[in-house]
């Protein structure tokens, strides 16, 4: 008897640019990493290259309407969240009952928050052998006026030094902490107020984080307890007063443990309204955004289909 085994569509979209210059070198490369590693018995790879921001959006947008059965981001959390957007509008203009199209990680850029929460090997060729040894599973994405997040949004702090940070010539945990060092002790904390999901609360903070996952990246880990399948975000207030904590707030961030912390308030919702003293840096996913002066957040469970580890 012969059997046939049902070869599976997958595309490979890279961000050139994103990471440090030796990532971007390696990107280089990677083509014929993949067709090396990747299980061509299994898999029908397409490989192509980013030209602008926005175009990995509407690349995975079309390989979900062509029925692809993955779709992998080849960069940082913006190239994964260019991705989830091209992928979760896809679906939306699918026929009811079409098999969904998901969302593949292989880690090539900073902080890489999203693919450290889903536990995804950083190194390139230990990610490719992941997939080949992966299954889909639904997990929530966030929404801030309409603007999808997978990880985190956020402002404050947080959003200020993911401004500076986008302005830089140089990547880097390096890079990301000298921001973080030169803006800390002139930033003046902010009133702020969160309604909804039965909540009324005024908080004056340094910064609030509204987190789907665990992380922001570099395995800093803003809400240890986030689930990306629980239909809830995390909404981390830290205290207009951490800077007085400063040292011990960062061991606690890398330890897994800053929700402990007393500088720190933890809230747990679906959906929410910020309401902000003005207009001010916004964050998604770590990449600055434009953003009105009051912003609605929610969780849309289940809508997005991710390739993790095969757990039997």
């Amino acid at each position: 008897m012969q059997y046939y085994v049902h070869m599976k569509n997958i595309a490979f979209i890279i961000n050139p640019v994103s990471g440090s210059k030796e990532t971007q070198s390696a990107k280089k490369k990677l083509p014929k990493l993949i067709m090396q590693v990747l299980d061509q018995e299994q898999w029908l790879p397409n490989i192509v290259f980013t030209e602008r921001a926005g175009h990995a959006t509407e690349l995975s947008y079309q390989y979900a309407r062509m029925g692809f059965d993955a779709v992998v981001a080849v960069g940082g959390d913006g190239t994964v969240n260019e991705v989830a957007q091209g992928l979760v509008k896809g679906e939306r203009s699918k026929v009811k009952g079409e098999r969904a199209t998901a969302l593949g990680i292989l880690p090539m850029g900073s902080g890489n928050g999203f693919a450290r929460h889903l536990n995804i090997p950083i190194k390139p060729q230990k990610a490719l052998e992941m997939i080949n040894h992966s299954e889909p599973i639904s997990v929530d994405y966030g929404l801030a006026n309409n603007k999808l997040f997978v990880s985190t949004c956020g402002t404050g702090f947080d959003a200020l030094v993911a401004d500076n940070f986008a302005g830089s010539n140089k990547r880097g945990f390096m890079t990301y902490l000298q921001n973080v060092l030169k803006e800390a002790f002139a930033y003046q904390p902010q009133n702020y107020h969160i309604v909804g999901d039965g909540l009324d609360v005024t908080h004056k903070a340094f910064l609030i984080t509204f987190a789907n996952a665990n992380q922001w990246g570099y395995e800093a880990m803003i809400a240890p307890k986030a689930s990306i399948q629980d239909g809830k975000m995390d909404i981390m207030m830290m205290s207009s007063h951490a800077l007085l904590g400063s040292a011990s707030l960062a061991l606690r961030l890398f330890a897994g443990s800053i929700d402990d912390s007393h500088f720190m308030d933890t809230i747990r919702a679906k959906e929410v309204t910020l309401e902000r003293e003005s207009a001010a840096p916004f964050h998604i996913d770590g990449d600055p955004v434009e953003m009105e002066k009051d912003i609605h957040i929610k969780i849309v469970p289940d809508g997005l289909k991710v390739l993790v580890e095969k757990r039997f």
